[in-house]
């Protein structure tokens, strides 16, 4: 995968976290704002991911 390919993962993955996130907490579910946190967690970790194949490269 590309940078772009990363990056656009990424920001889904925030997106989709927060959203969860919010849901979770006006609904009282500790659980899904523990996964919504988990999932920004992961867009953040592909963010720095498309990041450093930009800088390096996309054969990393």
């Amino acid at each position: 995968m590309g940078e772009l390919t990363d990056k656009v993962k990424a920001a889904g993955n925030k997106m989709a976290g927060a959203a969860k996130e919010n849901v979770g907490r006006n609904k009282g579910d500790a659980d899904l704002v523990a996964e919504g946190k988990a999932q920004k967690a992961k867009g953040a970790a592909q963010d720095v991911k498309g990041s450093i194949k930009g800088a390096l490269g996309d054969d990393i």
